[in-house]
C-alpha cells in the first residue's frame, strides 16, 4: 500500500539552511539583508528581510533558494520580506540564498542544523488504511499553494485547541507496521475530546472546505485558512465545521470541533501550517510569530 503524508504528496525541497546573519550590509551599495531565527533547525520558517538602498520601480527583490524563487512582500520603511520554508526532509548543513534588487546581488550562507525526529507506530483500522484519491489530493494541493499579497495575520498564532498535544510536527511513523517512506508528520496532533471547539489561530480567509461524504477519505472534514503572503492553515478530521468558503476569520474565532472523520484512530485536531507549499513546524508560530 503506498502511503502519502499527512495532508497532501509534498516535493522535496533539498535545501540546507544554517545560522544568523543578522544585519549584513554590502560593501558597496549598501544593500543591507537580515535573516531570522539565529540559529534555524529542520522544520523552521526562515524570514528573509531585505533593505535596498534604491528599488527599481515595481520591481521589489528577489530572493532564491536552491533554484526556487521566494516572493517578497513590501514590509514598508523600504524594507522587503520573503518567508522560506525548511522541513525534516532537507539536508542539514550549509545552503547559499541569493538576494538581487535593482542591480545589485548578495549571496549569504546559512547553516541549517539537524533535528532529531522520533518515530511513531499507528494501527489503522480496516476500512481506514486507505490512499488518497486523486480528486481529494488536487484539491488540498491547490489550496495549499495559495500567495496572496495581502497579509491578514498580526503577531503570534494561537493555540487552535486546548487538547493535550499527541502527535508533534516532524515524527517519523509506520502504519500498521510498516514504515512509511518519504513521510514526517506535517503538523501538529491535539486529542482534544470530541466535540471541542476548534479556534482560528490568526485571521485569514477561509479558502478550503472540504467534507469526508464528498470524498475527503483521507483529511476527513476539513478548513483551510489563506493568511496571506504564501502562508496557510488546515484543520482536519473535524465533526463539525462552523465557517464558509470565502469568510474572513479573526483569531480565535470558533470554527469547528474536534472529531474523527477521514484517516483516524480517534478524536482528534490536525494542525497543519504551511508556508510556500510546504509544512513547517507551527511551534515557532506560536512562541514567537513572524512580523
Amino acid at each position: 500500500m503506498k502511503w502519502q503524508s499527512k495532508f497532501v504528496r509534498l516535493p522535496v525541497l533539498s535545501v540546507a539552511i544554517s545560522g544568523l546573519i543578522g544585519a549584513i550590509a554590502a560593501q558597496a551599495n549598501a544593500l543591507q539583508l537580515r535573516i531570522t531565527p539565529t540559529n534555524p533547525k529542520l522544520g523552521d520558517t526562515l524570514s528573509v528581510v531585505v533593505q535596498p538602498e534604491n528599488t527599481t520601480a515595481g520591481q521589489p527583490p528577489v530572493v532564491t533558494l536552491n533554484n526556487q524563487v521566494f516572493q517578497t512582500f513590501d514590509l514598508g520603511n523600504n524594507r522587503f520580506r520573503a518567508l522560506l520554508p525548511t522541513t525534516p526532509l532537507d539536508s542539514p548543513g550549509t545552503l547559499k540564498i541569493d538576494v538581487t534588487t535593482g542591480g545589485e546581488a548578495q549571496t549569504l550562507s546559512v547553516n541549517l542544523k539537524n533535528r532529531q525526529f522520533p518515530l511513531q507506530s499507528i494501527w489503522l483500522p480496516p476500512g481506514k488504511d486507505r490512499d488518497i484519491s486523486d480528486a481529494e489530493f488536487e484539491r488540498v494541493n491547490a489550496f495549499k499553494q495559495l500567495v496572496t499579497p495581502q497579509k491578514f495575520w498580526n503577531g503570534k498564532f494561537l493555540r487552535p485547541n486546548q487538547g493535550r498535544v499527541s502527535g508533534a510536527y516532524g515524527i517519523r511513523r509506520k502504519y500498521n507496521g510498516v514504515l512509511a517512506k518519504d513521510y514526517y508528520h506535517r503538523g501538529v496532533d491535539y486529542a482534544g475530546g470530541y466535540g471541542s471547539p476548534v479556534i482560528a489561530p490568526a485571521a485569514g480567509v477561509v479558502r478550503l472546505i472540504g467534507l469526508e461524504r464528498n470524498g475527503f477519505l483521507i483529511n476527513g472534514n476539513i478548513i483551510g485558512i489563506d493568511h496571506g503572503q504564501g502562508v496557510t492553515s488546515a484543520y482536519l478530521h473535524l465533526s463539525r465545521i462552523l465557517v464558509k468558503e470565502g469568510q474572513m476569520v479573526k483569531p480565535g474565532q470558533v470554527i469547528g470541533a474536534i472529531g474523527s472523520t477521514g484517516t483516524a484512530t480517534g478524536p482528534h485536531l490536525h494542525w497543519g501550517l504551511y508556508v510556500n507549499g510546504l509544512a513547517v513546524d507551527p511551534v515557532p508560530w506560536r512562541e514567537g510569530g513572524f512580523e
